[in-house]
């Protein structure tokens, strides 16, 4: 089809872009005549209505009068030996820029003076700029109009071209805003497409059918006229330009998104750090003068220790002070470059041209991933409090505790902790690096629980077991706890059959009488996810919370106890997210199981670490 319409199309030596650059400079004159004809028609009135000072501001000739080095009417006009003439001050400062080399040029014709040469007024020069000031004429068009080197010249312009105002994509040509006139006034001409100049237009034009490329092909990711779409690209998968570019256009603002999300977030935790710092430097302030204040009252045996007292919490406050700042500086470079790329890609995304757009949008490297930007939160911790408590120990008690100083303060001062972020782990070898060893506590187990495999295993049963009694036990419902209580960061796995509710719970917990509220999940003590075959659902302070997630026999649990996070997972083969709280932990977390009738779970071994973590 596309072949018998090219047969009968008429043979022309110009392609249609080389027409409309042909055309563009007639209609220019076509249009512009009447605007030359009235405004000669003005011209001859101000003659008649100015007299005698229209006639002889006519005949000045602005350029002739201008500074060739600040492009603006003479200011005090000089003139040297050359015949050329500058502003007084231009031309000094252009001389005192060569003043090392002892040689004074002319800025135009570089003509040479050995002595500086003594400027003098050029009083008729001067003269006629008056009166150029005085009509109200102006200097004539400064270089900065004029196309230079990276500029994109008006393709009409003859001689000196103007710079371009906009380029046609139909035309395949740039113009000033004068040649610019026919793509305003005239009907055909405004429908072409106007950008922002752009030397790169040849790259829209196909090098093989000399047609404006305005398809897209997607099986190639490249630009291609209509007809490379019938021809050599017949078969694949190609669309408009504007298609595309509508669609990259979506894409490219859905990164933006992310990317200010990122930058929001780590704006935000900039300023926890600069808090941090704070309480930092203001905790130790107050531990150096507490401790400063309690030496003074001591003998001068103390006075060397108490100097060491300030220099390690000097040492400790500087030490934690440059971990936040070595942090803060990571973020702020970190922010830095995330603006710089929403920059970029907001100047991109302003392209209007559909080719260069597309070109710039596949030549984009790929956004790395990066972790959730865990938000950070300053926590009321002592930081040197307990320095000054120690102090205030050893003057009590001089002589018997004035070998134990060194080890007490030092001790004391070494342990301040600073609150930093750490990413979340990402996949379950990550999880597996902060799983402990957990077992069961017989004394808290209920006695319809029969406890196995080490005390991992837990399994419900009809008949009561032999325990003994004990004030931990929980006397009505069938639950446990661990023996190891749980800070900072831990991973376990349950295994269950049945149903079983999977918990974390405080250690003060209620253990006896057949209130609701000892049940875990049913109190503010204690976070609990039940798990049967009909799904899931979370509890807590007696809420009931649906979760929709995939089946399956394991349960992962993620405990951030510094952080307040608390995660449940679904494990087989891969993990997935079922539940997450955030909150805060003021006390440490126990493992909690409750087992329901014909059920039982067990506390797997999985990366086993040292109960060093717990």
């Amino acid at each position: 089809m596309s072949q018998e319409v090219r047969s009968h199309a008429p043979c022309s030596p110009y392609s249609q872009s080389q027409l409309c650059l042909v055309i563009s400079p007639l209609l220019v004159k076509l249009v512009s005549f009447p605007r030359q004809l009235e405004l000669s028609q003005s011209v001859r009135q101000s003659e008649v209505l100015g007299g005698k000072m229209a006639q002889s501001a006519a005949q000045l000739d602005p350029e002739s009068f201008s500074c060739s080095l600040c492009l603006d009417l003479l200011k005090d006009p000089v003139t040297i030996s050359c015949g050329h003439s500058y502003c007084r001050k231009c031309l000094q400062h252009h001389w005192d820029a060569e003043e090392e080399k002892r040689v004074y040029s002319c800025p135009q014709c570089k003509r040479t003076f050995t002595a500086r040469p003594v400027l003098e007024k050029n009083t008729m020069l001067a003269a006629r700029v008056e009166t150029l000031e005085k009509t109200g004429l102006q200097a004539a068009p400064a270089d900065h109009c004029y196309a230079g080197a990276g500029d994109v010249a008006c393709d009409v312009c003859t001689g000196r071209k103007l710079k371009a105002l906009k380029s046609c994509l139909l035309c395949q040509a740039s113009y000033c805003d004068s040649h610019l006139q026919p793509h305003r006034d005239t009907a055909p001409l405004e429908r072409h497409k106007l950008v922002e100049p752009s030397q790169q237009l040849q790259e829209n034009i196909c090098p093989r059918h000399d047609e404006v490329m305005k398809m897209f092909c997607r099986t190639d990711q490249k630009i291609i006229s209509y007809v490379c779409s019938v021809d050599e690209h017949h078969g694949h998968q190609t669309v408009p330009a504007a298609a595309e570019r509508t669609e990259r256009q979506r894409e490219l603002e859905e990164t933006r998104q992310k990317i200010q999300w990122k930058i929001q977030h780590t704006e935000e935790d900039l300023k926890v750090l600069q808090k941090e710092v704070e309480s930092i430097n203001g905790s130790a302030d107050k531990a150096v003068k507490d401790s400063e204040d309690i030496f003074t009252q001591m003998i001068r045996q103390l006075e060397r220790r108490c100097s060491e007292v300030q220099q390690q919490v000097r040492s400790t406050q500087g030490a934690a002070v440059s971990r936040v700042k070595e942090f803060q500086k990571k973020l702020e470079q970190e922010l830095m470059e995330l603006k710089r790329g929403d920059a970029e890609l907001e100047k991109i995304s302003h392209t209007l041209d559909h080719s260069q757009f597309l070109h710039s949008f596949y030549s984009l490297p790929a956004l790395s991933p990066s972790p959730d930007s865990s938000s950070l939160e300053v926590h009321p911790l002592r930081y040197f409090e307990d320095v000054a408590a120690a102090v205030t120990k050893l003057r009590d008690e001089i002589q018997q505790v004035l070998m134990e100083t060194q080890t007490n303060t030092s001790w004391t001062v070494c342990n301040v902790d600073v609150l930093l972020p750490e990413p979340e782990p990402r996949s379950r070898d990550d999880f597996l690096r902060y799983s402990p060893l957990i077992t069961l506590d017989p004394n808290t187990v209920n006695k319809h629980l029969f406890l196995s495999e080490e005390n991992r295993r837990v399994t419900r049963m009809e008949e009561v077991q032999p325990y003994c009694d004990h004030p931990d036990r929980f006397t009505v419902w069938q639950q446990v706890l661990s023996r190891e209580s749980l800070n900072g960061r831990c991973y376990w796995e349950v295994e269950r059959r049945g149903r079983v509710e999977v918990a974390v719970a405080y250690r003060n917990i209620s253990r006896a009488g057949r209130s609701e509220e000892i049940a875990f999940g049913s109190n503010d003590k204690s976070w609990s996810l039940y798990c049967s075959s009909g799904g899931y659902k979370f509890h807590h302070n007696n809420i009931r919370t649906d979760v929709s997630g995939p089946q399956s026999s394991r349960v992962g649990v993620y405990l951030d106890h510094r952080a307040g996070l608390l995660s449940f997972y679904s494990v087989s083969g891969t993990m997935e997210l079922l539940h997450r709280v955030q909150t805060s932990f003021t006390q440490p977390l126990h493992v909690g199981l409750y087992v329901y009738l014909n059920s039982s779970a067990e506390l797997m071994k999985v990366g086993l670490k040292s109960s060093e973590r717990l």
